[in-house]
């Protein structure tokens, strides 16, 4: 998986490409976490990712309940059909705040 960081004040877009799976979900975390202090809106660009396991959704989860603790907003763009399946049938479609293009 490759991960791009941008952030513009207390706002941080992280666009992923490739597959957020077991192997990939630390990356994730190690290099996302550390900026998270102080972010009020949090958007992950899943335009590029290809697939989501279930270590992607904890991942997912874990940053919503860090977001929703600080009062903030994450949300999910543009997931594929795969990945919205994935959601859809994990009960992740009602937690997550997902926007499609």
């Amino acid at each position: 998986m490759n991960l791009k960081i941008e952030s513009n004040g207390n706002e941080m877009t992280v666009f992923l490409d490739g597959r957020l799976d077991t192997t990939s979900a630390p990356q994730l975390d190690s290099e996302l976490t550390p900026k998270l202090d102080g972010i009020a809106k949090l958007t992950l660009d899943f335009t590029e990712l290809a697939y989501i396991s279930s270590a992607g959704l904890r991942i997912l989860l874990m940053y919503q309940k860090k977001m929703n603790m600080c009062d903030g907003k994450m949300i999910v763009r543009n997931p594929n059909e795969l990945v919205t399946e994935v959601f859809d049938a994990t009960g992740f479609s009602d937690i997550l705040n997902i926007e499609k293009a």
